[in-house]
């Protein structure tokens, strides 16, 4: 159970209290029920991390919405969009080991999470993480109910598969980004869990530079 759970239950349990007690109880029951939910809500399961090599698993809980390649800074990017649901767990795991490069914030708009312009206009947190001489993005994007993006690491921080590092509050989207060269593992309409379900294959040694020479004469 993530704290803020707790926060947001205890608050609407005083409400249903104060409104029971000055009027009368079943006007409480309403502020029960979200409070009932809001526990539900918060629950932060534990999960099952792959321990195989080169895995990249989801950043978090929900459907797979598009598996496309992206142009990032002039080079080629698989992009997986994973759209969370009020329904969805919504704590945040990193999806790889390795060491933290870059957090950046960007304010902006809060689109729909399925629109396909909020991966770059709407409100999110850019992380860039170095795993296995490769580079990987994960991207917490707000959606039209989030309002909060919550992250609780740094650059500089050592990070493990799967290992929890933020939240997102209600509807979202996570969009994780790596070198075309990875195996993709998943596809448009899959259900994945975020720290256990594998998005991808990250390559390495002399196949991993035959797909890197192969991308960039792609792009060209």
């Amino acid at each position: 159970m993530v704290r803020d759970g707790y926060y947001y239950a205890a608050f609407l349990l005083i409400v249903a209290v104060l409104l029971g007690w000055l009027t009368a109880p079943v006007w409480g029951i309403p502020c029960l029920l979200l409070a009932a939910f809001f526990l539900w809500f918060f629950r932060d399961p534990e999960r099952d991390i792959p321990d195989v090599p080169g895995a990249i698993v989801s950043a978090a809980d929900g459907k797979v919405t598009d598996v496309s390649r992206v142009e990032v800074d002039g080079e080629l990017r698989t992009r997986v969009s994973i759209f969370l649901n009020v329904f969805d767990v919504h704590v945040n795991r990193s999806p790889v080991a390795g060491r933290i490069r870059d957090v950046r914030y960007q304010r902006g708009k809060f689109l729909n999470a399925m629109n396909e312009s909020c991966a770059d206009a709407n409100e999110q947190n850019v992380v860039t993480v170095e795993a296995e001489g490769q580079t990987v993005v994960f991207k917490q994007i707000a959606g039209l109910l989030a309002r909060r993006i919550v992250f609780s690491k740094k650059p500089g921080d050592e990070v493990r598969r799967g290992e929890r590092v933020g939240l997102i509050k209600f509807g979202s989207r996570t969009d994780i980004l790596f070198h075309p060269s990875a195996k993709l593992n998943v596809k448009t309409g899959d259900r994945v869990k975020g720290g256990s379900s594998v998005l991808a294959y990250l390559l390495s040694g002399p196949e991993h530079l035959t797909e890197v020479a192969q991308s960039r004469e792609g792009a060209r």
